[in-house]
């Protein structure tokens, strides 16, 4: 496997996904549909589907493509797979919120590997490198890459932890277990987001208590490994893997590894 290929492409696809998403985004008005399990969907999640399969296809026609908007691949499996999230966070697409990103990632043996995180709105491109190691793009985002800024996670206080939680999803639970720390200060962002702010050394604990999909988290579970970072499932703080049936996931925790893991 060309490793080098592999991220060119989901950084050149994920940038025209973005690019497609932003013209819906930006228009006066879009409409809103809701999946069989009532999560919304919109024109901007499709199109962007669209232009990622189409090309990996394309230029991976023999790895196995497992993206959240086509139902038909989440009963398929493989030892490699490449997964995709046209759209992460839907929810704040619709509310013109901005934190919403598209993720692709490579995944072999139940490790993300490589991922790609865009976030178009905010203009913040993270993704892992051949050598597996993580960096922040800053754009104009072009044909080829610009510069790369090295991120890492940081070493943490644990009197003085800096916590990012969802924004869409936050509850009682969560905030029950983020009390068990001492936080200096918390932030909320929506989407794979999360994971590249504990990356970049800008939160250091992330717990989510509620429902996810490897979709949801591959990309950015891809790029906080190769800060340094880890994520662990949340009733043992065993490797969270991936390859699950359905592609479910547990709850978790992403963290600097500094950070001292309080039980459940």
């Amino acid at each position: 496997m060309n490793r080098q290929h592999l991220v060119d492409c989901f950084r050149a696809l994920a940038l025209e996904a973005g690019e497609k998403i932003m013209e819906i985004y930006e228009a006066p008005d879009f409409d809103v549909r809701a999946k069989s399990d009532d999560s919304p969907v919109t024109a901007a999640d499709e199109a962007a589907d669209a232009i990622i399969a189409e090309g990996l296809a394309q230029a991976f026609p023999d790895i196995l493509v497992i993206t959240e908007e086509q139902a038909s691949t989440h009963s398929q499996g493989a030892d490699r797979f490449i997964i995709v999230d046209p759209l992460d966070g839907t929810k704040e697409f619709v509310q013109r919120r901005g934190d919403f990103t598209v993720n692709i990632a490579y995944v072999e043996n139940g490790v993300p590997q490589l991922g790609v995180v865009y976030a178009p709105a905010k203009n913040r491109l993270f993704y892992t490198t051949a050598d597996g190691s993580s960096v922040e793009e800053t754009g104009p985002f072009g044909p080829t890459a610009g510069e790369l800024r090295p991120i890492s996670v940081t070493n943490p206080d644990n009197t003085a932890l800096m916590v990012v939680a969802s924004k869409s999803h936050r509850d009682a639970a969560t905030d029950a277990y983020i009390a068990k720390y001492a936080v200096r200060d918390m932030t909320s962002a929506g989407s794979s987001l999360k994971f590249c702010l504990v990356a970049t050394g800008e939160a250091d604990l992330y717990p989510r208590l509620g429902r996810t999909m490897e979709w949801d988290t591959a990309a950015g579970h891809a790029v906080l490994l190769g800060a340094g970072g880890k994520v662990v499932r949340f009733e043992d703080h065993s490797p969270l893997t991936y390859g699950k049936p359905g592609y479910d996931n547990p709850f978790f925790i992403a963290y600097a590894p500094g950070v001292e893991l309080q039980a459940p």
